[in-house]
């Protein structure tokens, strides 16, 4: 088990008065336990509790008039063991539960058929645990990591053409050559603590063998060392802020550090 202690410092100026959806909590699961929490918004107190993507984790609404702060800390025991990829089967597609279904297909920053092709003749002759291995070294050792503009609204076509981005783009590259391979996978958002620089950190999550496992292509992170946030079929259903206006960053500071 690891023990992490959490903490994410946000704020933002608003030109206007906006409404803005929130997902920095760490989930509480099966795998991890919410030792303690706290969070805190304003400078409004207005603020709904919703269940995120899938009902894991949660969101909170809030509207806030000229400024947002947000101060989450958190310390999260996660019994969570790493996987090993080479003696995990792919599951049949007809015994896969109606929850994994949605995430053989298509998403906004996520495309199958732009990695058809590449998989088969890439990742030719290996399945299941063992393939999804290879797409994570291939991603590490054909990637560079960082980014020399503002990628947020870039797909995985894109960030895999370019062989350079950050773990949203390995994420959704990963998700996306999965996905072709006809593995259900989904965009997972965490803290985890060796990630440099300290920050939310995006994973791909996949379904083999009856059940889901996360993976960092970056290489920066264990599976046993993440607190979830919550998951989605790619960034857009985990953002760890949405607004429906404008709005300027501030400052963000995340730190997160094993105890």
């Amino acid at each position: 088990m690891t023990q992490l202690q959490i903490s994410a410092d946000l704020s933002y100026r608003l030109p206007a008065p906006c409404t803005i959806l929130v997902q920095v909590e760490a989930a509480a699961t099966p795998d991890q336990r919410l030792e303690q929490s706290r969070i805190t918004i304003g400078p409004a107190g207005d603020k709904a509790v919703i269940p995120a993507h899938d009902r894991i984790g949660t969101r909170l609404w809030t509207t806030q008039q000229q400024q947002l702060t947000i101060s989450y800390a958190a310390q999260v025991t996660v019994d969570r063991t790493n996987p090993d990829f080479a003696t995990l089967p792919a599951t049949p597609l007809p015994d896969l539960p109606g929850e994994a279904v949605p995430y053989l297909f298509n998403s906004l920053y996520c495309s199958v058929s732009a990695f058809d092709q590449m998989v088969s003749s890439e990742f030719a002759g290996l399945k299941g645990g063992p393939l999804i291995a290879a797409m994570a070294d291939h991603i590490a050792r054909t990637m560079t990591y960082g980014s020399d503009r503002d990628n947020a609204h870039t797909n995985a076509q894109q960030s895999y053409a370019a062989r350079k981005g950050v773990c949203r783009d390995y994420a959704h590259i990963m998700i996306s050559m999965a996905r072709a391979a006809n593995i259900p996978a989904r965009f997972a958002s965490t803290y985890a603590p060796d990630v440099q620089p300290q920050d939310f950190h995006a994973v791909p999550e996949v379904f083999l063998d009856g059940r889901w496992h996360l993976i960092d292509p970056t290489g920066m992170a264990q599976p046993s060392d993440m607190a979830v946030i919550g998951i989605g079929r790619d960034a857009t259903d985990v953002s760890f802020l949405t607004a429906f206006g404008s709005m300027d960053m501030v400052e963000q500071r995340v730190n997160v550090r094993r105890v």
